[in-house]
């Protein structure tokens, strides 16, 4: 079966109060749009247009890596003629199913389903049961529970209106029948659009059946209208995801305090996950890992018997085996830790490589750096790596002693086994197995008074 996906992205969200287009709006850390696309790529043999409208280069130019055709709307005139714009990507053969950019949280279990409806004689239509269907378009059905149509909350009488199962507007048909429809489509209603619900009082016409399933939650088929249900639906997502970490054996403190925006390669035994932590990115993290609270992890590698004390910034690193970072630390991209090493509180590293048994305990910046085995970089400590337009490596070999402010003036090696003076400043290298220090010799002038004020 050969599976042609349209998405309708075209409206233009004007509840949402924003100049960003409303599928271009975040959950998990992920456009409406994506989330859509994400979910449709993983049906097989499909391919996906989406039609786009409002903002429509804003859209194409923040999604570029979409494997989808782009199809524009120059004019909005109702979810029929969004359709009809695509028709020309249609064959006779195809099954159409029909997305829309702003319900993300579908999932492909759903949308299996509804394509097991579709025949040569029947219809899919994804309905759903609401105790307040306000704003849905509702199924009439017979006597006999068949569906006859669809009736437009604007166009509903009083007992349409009662209906509790509401249109969710995804719907799955073969391509033959849905071009025949299209082409009938009219716009004599009270919003003057071409409504592509019209197609099911269409399909009944023609003898076809109405096949309906549900989803397992109505969360799945809730459009994003406004900045609230944004909010509702990113809460909704994030607590699955939670509910999945413990599953896989996570332990979340309050799942309901957690942010997910990516994936995880990898999920150890034993991890402790505090609150208000975010993961972004692809993230692996190994057993018996303990991570404290306010703490960002993005597309980093977080090794066995770790430990991530609170408010920790954690961004394109890999911590390795028995390490302890926090609390107020910061690893930027690039930033490497082997084996048991300590980075402790207002400690930055960026692009530096940290050997086992290493320490960086206190307010102090590591960039672009390789620092041995067994180093102690005492509080204070800057590798001054930049001198305004180019960056400089320094070199701290194994068992080096750092003092305390100490500025180490890059490009520049400390050898093994070597002891720096605090306060001091180096420009260049320093012996292994020396003490080198720069100090200016201490003075005290007796004849000094304190100022006083006038």
């Amino acid at each position: 079966m050969s599976i042609k996906t349209i998405i309708l992205a075209a409206g233009q969200g004007s509840r949402m109060r924003s100049k960003l287009p409303k599928v271009l709006h975040h959950i998990a850390g992920k456009s409406l749009l994506e989330h859509v696309c994400h979910t449709s790529l993983q049906l097989k043999d499909n391919t996906i247009f989406v039609v786009y409208g409002h903002g429509g280069e804003q859209v194409k130019g923040q999604l570029p890596m979409l494997k989808v055709g782009w199809i524009k709307q120059a004019e909005q005139l109702g979810t029929g003629h969004a359709v009809q714009q695509a028709e020309s990507e249609i064959n006779d053969e195809d099954t159409v199913l029909i997305l829309y950019g702003d319900v993300p949280l579908l999932k492909q279990k759903t949308i299996e389903n509804l394509l097991t409806n579709v025949s040569e004689t029947s219809l899919a239509l994804l309905t759903v049961t609401l105790e307040d269907p306000t704003g849905y378009g509702r199924i009439v059905r017979n006597e006999n529970q068949h569906v006859i149509k669809i009736v437009e909350q604007k166009d509903a009488n009083f007992e349409e209106q009662k209906i509790c199962e509401g249109n969710t507007g995804i719907l799955a048909t073969q391509g033959k029948n849905l071009k025949n429809w299209l082409s009938r489509l009219g716009n004599n209603n009270t919003q003057n659009e071409y409504y592509l619900t019209d197609v099911i009082e269409m399909a009944v016409a023609d003898g076809m059946e109405i096949k309906t399933s549900q989803p397992d939650s109505a969360d799945e088929v809730l459009g994003i209208n406004n900045r609230q249900q944004l909010s509702y639906l990113e809460r909704v997502y994030q607590l699955e995801a939670a509910n999945n970490l413990m599953v896989e054996g996570v332990t979340l403190r309050d799942p309901n305090r957690l942010d997910i925006r990516g994936t995880f390669t990898k999920l150890g035994e034993d991890i402790e996950v505090d609150v208000n932590v975010i993961f972004e990115g692809d993230n692996s993290i190994s057993s018996n890992v303990i991570i404290g609270a306010n703490t960002l992890i993005r597309n980093s590698v977080i090794e066995e018997n770790v430990e991530i004390l609170p408010n920790s910034i954690i961004d394109n690193a890999v911590v390795g085996k028995g390490s302890r970072v926090g609390p107020f630390a910061r690893l930027r991209p690039q930033a490497e830790l082997a084996e048991d090493v300590h980075i402790g509180n207002f400690v930055e590293i960026k692009k530096s490589s940290i050997a086992m048994g290493s320490k960086v305990n206190h307010l102090s910046y590591i960039g672009d750096s390789i620092i041995g085995a067994g180093v102690n970089i005492g509080a204070g400590t800057i590798t001054c790596n930049y001198d305004g337009i180019n960056k400089f490596q320094t070199v701290i070999e194994d068992g080096a002693f750092i003092g305390s402010n100490t500025q180490l003036v890059a490009p520049i090696t400390v050898g093994k086994n070597a002891t720096i003076g605090a306060g001091s400043t180096l420009t260049k290298n320093a012996e292994e197995n020396k003490l080198t220090l720069t100090r200016a010799k201490q003075t005290t002038i007796q004849s000094w008074q304190r100022p006083t004020k006038n």
